[in-house]
């Protein structure tokens, strides 16, 4: 769940439990009106951020058009320019707008240059640890994160930047002590999911379904119960349980129309049990509204896999170009094409991919997946088992890992 950015930055702009009463008091006029004016809309994204909620698609796009004219009006607003920078964060990772992400990391790095982290500026910080989360440098992510908490270790906003870094780094030892932290400073879904994501990353999914289940129970907001519904699909998807996977994306989708990603995890599910047409749809819709290089890579295998070779080779080069787009934006996509490179190009340049993000420290379930994968295909299976080994270990329940092993 890496789109809690914004949530995470008006934590630590304004503190704690406090956040969430005082969210109306920061711009002049919100709070006032018939609740449908501009003002109001990003008054709720940040009520909802200050929550622990997803903000929703519209509220956000309204906080980022105040919050720019905010930064125009009083550019030493550090304030400002931390939620700017935040709420582009947030919408690119909805939206798949990687062009947003050097807009916000200006944003966020002015907020430092008028406000240093130790005069109390953590908020920056975190927006900042969350931006590298989003571009897949988890090293970085877990630098930001841990001078954050360094700063302010009884502010549980940090640690939801911790736990991804942890996460993207392979030690889910240290993103469960995160979580364990957070869960001690802060409750609700948004808590629980977290929770629900450090169960799956220590291979007990059985008590991340029960997590996850719970945080839809809890939930209060039809983005709650969305982003409950998602994650519950993600770990019927990873057992290999494709139509529990629709039903869940199917119930948030109902709950949100704009929860994109559960759109793309729906084409993925149809198209595992053979609905190829409407998984078709699904994909053509997912790429126009949010357009990551993943999902055109499964569009092209599922056309390969019916025999529209041509169909699959245009795909793959619309892969390789949001590959290329993300890279000019600082995100790293070296992972994605290490999986085409394995199964339908060079699996030689997919094992050396794989082997420069491992010496990263990105050593992850699913880099070590990836990683064993692409040495076999390479022709090192005796190299590959102790890296398919691990991700089977690491992951256990992921229905893939395991047939790469096998």
């Amino acid at each position: 769940m890496k789109s809690e950015t914004l949530r995470n930055t008006v934590a630590g702009v304004l503190g704690g439990a406090a956040a969430l009463t005082l969210v109306v008091l920061l711009v002049p006029g919100w709070g006032d009106g018939d609740g449908g004016s501009p003002r109001e809309a990003a008054g709720r994204a940040l009520s909802a951020a200050a929550a622990g909620a997803p903000a929703a698609v519209d509220d956000l796009a309204a906080l980022i058009a105040d919050r720019e004219r905010r930064v125009r009006e009083s550019p030493g607003d550090d304030r400002a320019w931390a939620q700017l920078g935040a709420a582009y964060v947030e919408r690119g990772v909805g939206s798949g707008e990687t062009a947003l992400f050097p807009k916000a990391e200006r944003a966020l790095r002015r907020s430092l240059a008028l406000r240093a982290p130790d005069r109390g500026n953590t908020a920056a910080l975190v927006g900042l640890g969350a931006l590298a989360n989003a571009r897949n440098d988890f090293g970085a992510a877990r630098e930001f994160g841990e001078r954050a908490r360094a700063l302010r270790p009884g502010s549980w906003a940090v640690y939801p930047v911790l736990v991804d870094a942890y996460g993207g780094l392979g030690d889910p030892e240290a993103a469960g002590r995160a979580v364990d932290a957070l869960r001690g400073l802060a409750s609700g879904p948004q808590v629980e999911g977290r929770h629900a994501q450090a169960f799956r990353d220590r291979g007990l999914r059985e008590d991340a379904a029960v997590v996850a289940h719970d945080a839809g129970v809890h939930a209060t907001t039809r983005a709650e119960r969305a982003a409950a519904h998602h994650r519950q699909g993600e770990l019927a998807w990873e057992r290999g349980e494709y139509a529990e996977a629709v039903a869940h994306y199917e119930a948030a989708l109902e709950a949100d129309p704009g929860a994109h990603r559960s759109l793309g995890g729906r084409a993925r599910s149809l198209a595992a049990l053979g609905r190829a047409e409407e998984a078709r749809q699904d994909y053509a819709r997912v790429l126009e509204r949010r357009p990551l290089p993943g999902y055109a890579l499964e569009w092209g295998e599922l056309e390969e896999s019916l025999g529209e070779r041509a169909r699959a080779r245009s795909l793959f080069g619309r892969m390789r170009e949001l590959v290329a787009r993300g890279r000019r934006d600082g995100v790293d996509g070296d992972v994605v094409l290490a999986r085409y490179e394995a199964d339908h190009g060079a699996p030689e340049a997919a094992v050396h991919r794989l082997r420069d993000q491992w010496r990263r420290g990105h050593r992850s379930a699913e880099v070590a997946d990836a990683l064993g994968w692409a040495l076999y295909r390479a022709g090192s299976p005796e190299e590959a088992v102790p890296f398919a080994s691990r991700a089977v270990g690491q992951g256990a329940g992921s229905a893939l890992f395991s047939y790469h092993r096998g």
